[in-house]
């Protein structure tokens, strides 16, 4: 009866200590920045920016860049138009005017939704970056002023893991 007791033991430590082995093995550091601005009121002014600078360190890895927002289920829109700014290290702010769908009539949000609350991240580019900062900066460029039911916006910088 001990024999068969201290195998189950022992078969069950080996199992442990391989599944942490694997699992351990299996993760990648990712290097990743992500910088989100609440919007007050839930009521996005036009001249009401997100901000924020990244520091980029590793040239020979490529970058995925991404837009994340958030917004309640009350937004009336299935997109939102964007003025993104991106200043490269040593160059001026180039702006690009975006069109960011969030949906549509026939499938809903795009998106990870909780309740009545979508966060939606959509790729911008995937590209090199050379080292330096990089700031940035995202306006609302819709008809609507305050645009209401917008919760947060941001950008995501993550260095692609092969």
């Amino acid at each position: 009866m001990k024999l068969c007791y201290r195998n189950k033991f022992l078969l069950k430590t080996i199992f442990v200590c391989l599944s942490l082995l694997l699992f351990m093995g299996g993760c990648r550091q990712m290097d990743l920045f992500e910088k989100n601005t609440t919007i007050p009121n839930q009521k996005w002014a036009s001249n009401f920016s997100s901000t924020g600078t990244v520091f980029i360190k590793d040239t020979n890895a490529r970058y995925n860049i991404f837009i994340v927002l958030r917004h309640t289920d009350a937004y009336q829109y299935n997109n939102i138009w964007l003025k993104v700014g991106l200043q490269s290290p040593g160059d001026s702010m180039q702006f690009q005017k975006i069109n960011l769908p969030l949906g549509n009539d026939a499938n809903g949000w795009d998106g990870v939704g909780m309740n009545d609350i979508w966060e939606v991240r959509k790729l911008l580019a995937r590209i090199p970056l050379k080292a330096g900062a990089y700031n940035f900066s995202i306006n609302q460029i819709m008809r609507d002023n305050p645009l209401p039911n917008i919760l947060s916006i941001g950008m995501r910088f993550e260095k692609e893991v092969n």
